[in-house]
């Protein structure tokens, strides 16, 4: 244990004392400090796979596209294998020295990343040289992103008050879902205004260029703000640990089975909707991927406007109720709603928006219920490592998975894979313990 008897000052510690239920100023601050910081580092995530066909014609052999395609998903997914050693050192190292400096570092590599993708020579210019560099960067982009998820849910769930915690947490979300939407109003501006040409030749480079300018302006607005109260606490009561990872698994070893079960429907759906529907509608049904985009980023809108909202409601009725609807809609509407996929833009859109209505009741919890599962001494780590293996086997193998499926003839049988993720998840739901009440330090 760290025996230091001195701690920062905390976003509580400021004179600004809130009434019970509400958020005083430095916590207004903190959470839109974090917020954005949050989404502009997952700009950079996110560009990548919406630019997957066109990553695949630059960085791959020429030749067969969909072997290229996939070659390009495999990266997309072999990103995912650094996100749990992210998770386990990143959330080690703010459970240790503070949230702060955890986000810190996670922005500079995720920014970093982008900006050795967005110049690194074709496959045509510099050969196999090409592929590894995008798969180096893509493995510091998952290191950073394993990371991320612990820290800021921390950062964010202790700076709320009480009664707020969902609220504040959903922040999380929104700056994901925020990122992703920015990325995709990146990627509907480029594919729209320029010719398919100037795309593959700089259009896509230009994009994570940018990408990586937001990550400096996050860097900064996370150096300028201060670290959380409860943080603070456990330094100064000398309850931070040398390994918080093994104090997670020997201390706390069914809360860390819970978040992977939390998290399997979550992952899934999320990765699969928001992220790559686009692409898939794109290669199973035929409609333009720019046209694609366009109904993503509409959904995306809907998406982060109502995610505080569903956290008020979980704050107000409980995490269990919204959760158990997120999961039970999918069970219900998976077969129905990849089966309406016809390649016109209205039954993309209302694909889309249905699952994103639903996912709201994980995304709008899933950091608050994670982070009540621990103690502030474990809480970055315990947040962050069995999130971030759940996410590695079922999200980051998604997009490839659906591919493939496409690919050998079975794109019918993905709302399989959805619901039985779905029930598996509907069921740790029903069975764990109302958080919203529980006392938090």
């Amino acid at each position: 244990m760290n025996t230091s008897s001195s701690a920062p000052a905390g976003p509580l510690s400021q004179g600004d004392s809130p009434a019970p239920g509400r958020l005083s100023r430095a916590q207004r601050k903190a959470i839109i400090a974090g917020t954005i910081g949050n989404t502009v580092e997952w700009v950079d995530w996110a560009l990548y796979s919406i630019f997957a066909k066109v990553i695949a014609d630059e960085f791959f052999p020429k030749g067969d596209g969909a072997v290229a395609l996939l070659s390009t998903l495999a990266v997309f997914a072999v990103g995912f294998v650094m996100r749990p050693v992210g998770a386990a050192v990143l959330g080690a190292y703010a459970d240790r020295h503070g949230r702060k400096k955890g986000m810190t570092l996670t922005v500079a590599l995720m920014a970093g990343a982008g900006f050795v993708i967005a110049i690194t020579p074709n496959y045509e210019a510099i050969g196999v040289f090409s592929p590894l560099v995008l798969l180096v960067a893509r493995l510091i982009q998952g290191f950073s992103a394993g990371g991320e998820f612990g820290s800021s849910s921390a950062f964010l769930v202790e700076s709320a008050a009480r009664g707020r915690r969902a609220f504040a947490g959903s922040w999380q979300q929104v700056s994901v879902a925020g990122g992703v939407l920015i990325a995709s109003l990146l990627g509907t501006l480029t594919t729209s205004a320029l010719s398919d040409e100037a795309v593959h030749s700089w259009g896509w480079r230009a994009a994570f260029i940018f990408g990586g300018l937001l990550g400096l302006v996050g860097l900064w607005l996370r150096v300028s703000v201060e670290d959380t109260e409860s943080f603070a606490l456990a330094q100064g009561s000398g309850l931070t640990r040398t390994n918080p990872v093994k104090a997670m698994f020997t201390e706390h070893p069914r809360a860390t089975l819970r978040v992977v079960g939390i998290t399997i429907a979550g992952t899934l759906t999320y990765y699969i909707w928001v992220n790559y529907l686009p692409t898939y509608a794109n290669l199973t049904t035929g409609i333009e991927l720019k046209t694609a985009l366009l109904s993503q980023t509409l959904c995306l809108v809907v998406f982060v406007v109502a995610l505080p909202f569903v956290g008020l409601l979980s704050d107000r009725i409980g995490r269990k109720p919204t959760m158990v609807g997120f999961a039970g809609g999918f069970v219900v509407l998976a077969w129905p709603l990849l089966h309406l996929l016809d390649g016109s833009f209205l039954s993309l859109f209302l694909v889309q928006l249905t699952g994103m209505l639903l996912i709201l009741g994980y995304s709008a919890n899933c950091a608050v219920i994670m982070a009540e599962q621990f103690p502030a001494e474990v809480r970055a780590t315990g947040i962050a490592l069995p999130y971030a293996l759940a996410v590695a086997v079922f999200g980051g193998t998604a997009p490839y998975l659906t591919t493939w499926l496409h690919e050998s003839g079975h794109s019918d049988l993905l709302w399989i894979y959805v619901s039985a993720a779905a029930l598996i998840s509907l069921g740790v739901y029903l069975t764990m313990p109302e958080t919203k009440d529980k006392e938090f330090v």
